[in-house]
């Protein structure tokens, strides 16, 4: 079965691979036999054959080369009219080329629909390589991987793997679905999902995405998503979608191409129509209706929209497939846009700007209780939870052999901890808040240390607490340095933590601003008054559940991708795929980058455009100077959109 599918899946994509060769050639075929038709007409001429002058054999020869590039134009102005869209490039080429024809100026409009057309083809090129460079980048699941079924490995489409089964992947190849890793350990390459080359080790009960590539040995993992809701899947979906987020200059563009075109085409005719007039007013006016009506078809070449309309939506699109490239996902070029005016960095801390990885210091229980009791009893409600400290305890119950009780009723109190039922009783995990909040008298003796305290009740007696450490990500320094150097002074830490903790790892950072024993609605009622009192941009960076209200409020939300809760991922405007603090400055330089590009592309268009009308309706530049003006431009502003990616 696995064998077949993998055989339809060649076959489908073969078939493909054809019919874009059967376009490529059909598409080619006709402007090179165009091309062709166009230069012999003009050599014929130049050198005055006999017939090659004969106006009908003129025409019949240029109608003949004109048609198969202008019928395609002439089929998208008309389906364009249809839609009640009357005034775009297409209509434009239109009228300009059938205008020359009608002035008896063949070859020029031949030559207007076959360049129009050549630029068309190579624009379409570039946007074509620029979304396969990003599919490439994002569609890596392999077609076929074995999957364990009964005691034999079967070779099977991953789309038809459950959750719950086993697969094995061997040295070399890449994962196809989300799981948790069953061999004790292994080294992962994840680049592809990080954007980084340094290999990874996962170890036994650790998360194994789609995408990453086992480099060591063979490895063993158990399935816990479906196919397509892998972190590969939904790394595509957000990328996929991103083009529907337009930034506030593509809108503009957009907004303008619909007043600009019918604009430009009224002027045309006042090109024709007033000279006139003023003939008829002014008998001393030689009026020539031919050479006006030259000079208004240069214009309305000249004038046509697309070096904007095609380029800057590219440009866009460049810039989020080079942010993916690095391990960043944009959820929209509004959001690229965005990013490069941030003047206000806030940071979550635990898991953000800390590794996440806690690791217990020491623990104390009340009388009568026993410290494997008091872990049993936290880590029953903990294996529950996704957060790292939650992680932290269920890995050192396994690895101290603590028995772990089912826990019944788990609800997340969110900045405050867990509640449970518990063989029997009422079991209450999380900070001194909560305790405090149900009137649970408990000690306060761990206010002096450093460490993140959790505290534990049971049916309504406090029983106990750990203590745990956390250190800072290797880059956070580097992180809040890098901010600075662009002129982002206002860094700020929001943190549900102790404030001595908080302040302790601010200290370390060189950051002045940071706030702890917050709740969520805390946090939101500090970024709601940072927004009234300051001019303030804010781009929010967290993790967390507990963080998806901030992350939504913020002008910019950025989740940390491979830590950070489904909350804080689906709430983002930015993902970063491999927890790494700095990524945020990557993203802000890409948000900068893409502004340029933009910037530079309409300059162009409109600086070339301006000069060729001006020169134009003076009767100076012909409709070769036209073409170019629209067509060249078109093309400039498509590679230099294109650039991105290679900037990065």
């Amino acid at each position: 079965m696995g064998h077949c599918c993998s055989s339809c899946a060649h076959q489908a994509q073969d078939i493909h691979e054809q019919e874009d060769s059967s376009g490529f050639i059909n598409e080619y075929g006709r402007i090179l036999f165009s091309f062709l038709m166009l230069v012999t007409g003009i050599i014929l001429s130049k050198l005055q054959i006999t017939g090659a002058d004969n106006q009908y054999v003129s025409l019949t020869w240029y109608a003949i080369a004109y048609l198969p590039v202008g019928l395609p134009v002439m089929k998208e102005a008309y389906e364009s009219i249809r839609n009640k869209d009357f005034f775009n490039e297409f209509s434009l080429m239109t009228i300009a080329s059938i205008g020359a024809f009608c002035i008896k100026e063949y070859p020029e409009g031949v030559a207007v629909m076959l360049f129009y057309s050549i630029g068309e083809s190579f624009q379409d090129k570039a946007i074509d390589r620029a979304r396969r460079n990003i599919s490439k980048l994002l569609d890596i699941r392999p077609e076929l991987t074995m999957v364990l079924r009964g005691d034999k490995l079967i070779s099977e489409n991953p789309r038809n793997i459950k959750v719950g089964e086993t697969i094995e992947i061997k040295a070399g190849e890449r994962v196809p679905l989300d799981g948790m890793m069953l061999s004790e350990k292994a080294l992962f390459n994840t680049s592809a999902l990080t954007g980084e080359s340094v290999p990874r080790v996962i170890q036994k009960g650790n998360e194994v995405l789609a995408g990453m590539i086992v480099t060591d040995k063979v490895m063993q993992m158990k399935i816990t998503k479906p196919y397509d809701e892998s972190t590969l899947a939904r790394i595509l979906n957000m990328v996929q979608n991103a083009s529907e987020r337009k930034a506030p200059t593509e809108l503009f563009i957009q907004k303008f191409a619909r007043i600009y075109t019918p604009a430009v085409i009224a002027l045309a005719i006042s090109i024709v129509v007033f000279p006139y007039i003023y003939s008829l007013c002014n008998t001393s006016f030689g009026f020539l209706f031919s050479e006006w009506l030259y000079r208004a078809l240069v214009f309305l070449v000249v004038s046509c929209p697309c070096a904007l309309v095609i380029s800057i939506p590219l440009g866009y699109f460049g810039g989020i497939g080079a942010a993916s490239r690095s391990g960043i996902l944009f959820k929209g070029g509004n959001y690229l846009d965005a990013i490069r005016k941030i003047n206000t960095v806030v940071f979550d801390k635990t898991g953000t700007l800390t590794k996440g990885t806690f690791s217990i210091q020491s623990s104390k229980c009340a009388e009568g209780y026993t410290i494997d009791k008091l872990l049993s009893h936290i880590a029953s409600v903990e294996v529950s939870s996704t957060h790292p400290i939650a992680r932290a305890i269920e890995e050192y119950a396994h690895n101290h052999n603590v028995e772990i009780p089912a826990a019944k009723n788990v609800t997340e109190l969110s900045g405050y901890g867990l509640s449970a039922e518990v063989e029997g009783n009422e079991v209450l995990v999380g900070n001194s808040k909560l305790l405090a909040k149900h009137h649970i008298d408990h000690p306060e003796e761990f206010l002096a240390t450093e460490g993140t305290p959790v505290l534990c009740a049971v049916a309504g007696k406090y029983v106990g607490y750990i203590l745990l450490a956390d250190k800072l990500k290797d880059d956070a320094i580097d992180t809040v340095k890098g901010l600075k150097e662009l002129n982002i002074e206002n860094i700020q830490i929001l943190s549900g933590d102790r404030q001595s903790i908080v302040s302790n790892f601010a200290e370390k950072l060189g950051i002045h601003h940071a706030y702890g024993n917050l709740l969520p609605a805390n946090k939101v009622e500090h970024i709601e008054e940072l927004k009234r009192k300051s001019n303030a941009r804010i781009a929010f960076v967290g993790d967390g559940m507990n963080d998806a209200p901030v992350l939504a409020l913020s002008d910019v939300g950025i989740a940390m991708g491979g830590l950070g809760s489904d909350a804080a991922i689906e709430t983002a405007d930015v993902v970063i795929q491999n927890d790494q603090p700095s990524k945020v400055i990557t993203a802000i330089n890409i948000g900068k980058h893409t502004h340029n590009i933009v910037i530079e592309n309409i300059t162009l268009a409109f600086l070339v455009k301006f000069v060729v009308l001006v020169l134009g309706a003076c009767g100076i530049a012909t409709l070769w100077e036209a073409v170019f003006a629209d067509v060249g431009v078109a093309l400039l502003a498509v590679m230099n959109a294109v650039r991105i990616q290679r900037m990065i």
